[in-house]
């Protein structure tokens, strides 16, 4: 084995299969969402200094490595894939106490979350809870359509950049709130795309998840959908806010997002019936990158 991953075993042994079943690819993507809502309460200005700067990193850090980390480590336990799964390929076998470790790295994440303001703990908590009931039988909601969708757009959408804003202590405004809401149905869109290349393995596995319910081609109307509400959130918490037609810089960014997920869906719908389970996954990264230059869009935005 060479490589990062052969680097990591050298380093570690076989304690590298529990680094690697948090999927630390996935990271950047979910320190970047999470940063979201720090820098829209604090201001690109007043991002890399003053007394928030420490909580607001904090905060990230507990939600990105603890609470994210911890959960996919604990959904890895019980779904024990075989194939590739999102930021994993190859995943190895999940180790013995691989559930064990991301209860304990969740809790050790709460605990640090006393650290921050309430608002904070709570959202750690909530979410804490979500992902218990998401993975674990008897409870195990990823295997029930709708259930599954809920959670992650609420968790992954809202609550996750809300958990950055929560961290610094400030009050959170209605069209900020309305900003990270929109990241709610922004995530329902993405969600089932995450799905689609495992179809069959979560069929054969007895797992009735949204996209196995609906199927490729319905999956990807709903998500065109929920990104149209999504956009819909974005524009009226401008108006809310104040911007007019003259404040081009800040609509111009939102706008050319929208297109670069219209694109993306369009294309998808259009040669879906003629794709591999590796096109999908391939499918599913180009959704990924038009959620994060979203992020982006959405800090150029409001957070000037």
């Amino acid at each position: 084995m060479t490589g990062v991953r052969g680097a990591g075993y050298r380093l570690l042994g076989p304690w590298f299969d529990y680094l690697l079943h948090t999927r630390p690819a996935e990271w950047p993507i979910m320190a970047a969402h999470t940063l979201v809502g720090y820098l829209l309460a604090v201001g690109l200005d007043s991002a890399l200094h003053g007394e928030r700067l420490g909580p607001g990193l904090l905060g990230i850090g507990l939600w990105v490595v603890c609470l994210n980390g911890g959960t996919l480590a604990l959904n890895s336990a019980y779904d024990r894939d075989e194939g590739d799964i999102a930021y994993l390929r190859r995943p190895p076998p999940p180790p013995a106490h691989l559930a064990r470790f991301g209860f304990c790295l969740m809790t050790l994440g709460l605990l640090g979350a006393l650290l921050l303001p309430a608002p904070y703990r709570a959202a750690y908590a909530i979410c804490l809870g979500l992902s218990v009931l998401y993975s674990v039988p008897p409870f195990r909601l990823k295997a029930v359509p709708g259930a599954d969708w809920a959670i992650n757009m609420w968790g992954f959408g809202t609550l996750t950049p809300y958990a950055g804003w929560a961290a610094t202590g400030l009050p959170l405004d209605q069209p900020h709130g309305m900003v990270l809401l929109a990241f709610c149905p922004l995530f329902a869109a993405l969600y089932p795309l995450t799905q689609i290349y495992q179809l069959e393995e979560d069929s054969r596995r007895g797992d009735r998840t949204l996209a196995l319910m609906l199927g490729v081609r319905r999956s990807l109307f709903v998500s065109l959908g929920a990104v149209g509400v999504a956009f819909v959130l974005l524009a009226l918490a401008g108006v809310r806010i104040g911007w007019g037609v003259q404040d081009v810089r800040r609509w111009l960014p939102l706008a050319l997002c929208g297109v670069a997920w219209g694109l993306v869906l369009v294309s998808w719908l259009h040669r879906q019936r003629r794709m591999s389970a590796r096109d999908h996954q391939r499918g599913m990264y180009q959704a990924l990158g038009a959620w994060a230059l979203t992020d982006v869009a959405v800090v150029l935005a409001w957070g000037t």
